[in-house]
């Protein structure tokens, strides 16, 4: 078959982090833990967040118990092709990561048909498989299975620390080299950017330059005061959209904090993974979900989940990390051949016993 121009598999998604497209094979929930704050009144007309049991504060002159969760993940993609598919080629984020704050115990990746795969890490550290599938074929299931301990490090230690660092926020020339790919803002007309930096920068002054309260007031206001609303916003949907709506999803949370925190100085990037509700039917007890890694003066990299107002810890499973969307989905293909796609998409998350 004459192999016609590349298409993207699906179009792009509505709900975050779960995206109705083989460019991100997450499936769309509205599944979120609730805020380590306190209880806030919701009064908007959207969907209520299931509420999760958060972690409770350990600060630094308490002794960390060190407990883990360990987190059994079936996510599984089906796509139905209306005519032979001749040649694909895919790239998948399905693997989590492995390190001090979270072990993958096993990963099982399967692919039908099957196909040659190349494992490989990117530039951004996350675990990455490449294959090409020489068709003819209608169907394709991509399934991966992972058993992940997450170890509980105490997520707020680090805002007890005796450095204290306040804004302005300075870097040194190698810092910036570095770090220059999360402090890049997206490409918005400057009158959008003005009015989010100065939305940004009353953040600053309420909080007396404070970083930390800053950044902990910054992800709060985004639960507290921004819709959740599945379905609302798209793919396309930038930073100053989801500002002026006042709504959108997890995804659409994740990229405004990233641009204000850009804005600001302090390098931001996008986080993919999933997330364990375990109060929901045990039939669908976990959700995908999209939340955001900001770098801290002499403290590193630290997630902040606003679309919960909490700091992720023990119910945050990390699979992929970026500048943003594109570079952390869960696959991304393209298919070689005229056919039309349908797809199904399904995720759960089981915790089991240590």
């Amino acid at each position: 078959m004459t192999l016609s121009a590349p298409k993207t598999l699906a179009p792009p998604p509505q709900t975050a982090p779960a995206q109705h497209s083989a460019a991100s094979l997450m499936p769309a929930t509205n599944s979120v833990p609730a805020p380590a704050t306190a209880p806030v009144a919701n009064t908007s007309t959207s969907p209520p967040r299931p509420v999760a049991k958060s972690p409770e504060p350990v600060f630094s002159e308490q002794v960390s118990s060190q407990k883990t969760r360990r987190l059994k993940v079936l996510h599984r993609n089906l796509f139905q092709y209306d005519r032979s598919v001749e040649r694909s080629v895919h790239r998948m984020h399905l693997k989590p990561f492995s390190d001090a704050k979270q072990r993958v115990l096993s990963h099982q990746l399967t692919c039908q048909p099957t196909a040659p795969v190349i494992a490989y890490e990117d530039v951004f550290g996350n675990s990455t498989i490449r294959t090409e599938i020489l068709g003819p074929y209608q169907e394709l299931t991509i399934t991966a299975e992972s058993v992940v301990e997450l170890v509980d490090d105490d997520p707020f230690a680090f805002a007890n620390l005796p450095i204290r660092p306040a804004f302005p926020v300075s870097w040194m020339p190698w810092e910036l080299t570095m770090l220059s790919p999360y402090l890049t803002s997206a490409e918005l007309p400057e009158t959008q950017l003005r009015e989010l930096y100065d939305y940004a920068m009353a953040f600053v002054e309420r909080n007396s330059r404070d970083l930390m309260e800053t950044l902990f007031a910054i992800n709060l206001t985004l639960f507290r005061e921004y819709k959740y609303v599945p379905g609302s916003t798209a793919l396309q949907t930038t930073a100053y959209d989801v500002f002026t709506a006042r709504q959108g999803v997890c995804q659409d949370f994740a990229n405004l904090f990233i641009c204000l925190a850009r804005l600001l100085g302090i390098p931001a990037r996008y986080v993919c993974g999933y997330v364990y509700c375990p109060q929901l039917d045990s039939l669908q007890s976990a959700a995908s979900h999209a939340w955001v890694e900001l770098y801290i003066p002499n403290v590193g990299w630290k997630g902040f989940d606003p679309t919960n107002g909490i700091l992720p810890n023990l119910d945050h499973i990390r699979v992929a990390v970026g500048r943003h969307y594109l570079d952390t989905a869960p696959l991304a293909g393209t298919l070689y051949s005229p056919a039309a796609e349908t797809m199904s998409v399904h995720v759960h998350v089981s915790e089991e016993s240590n």
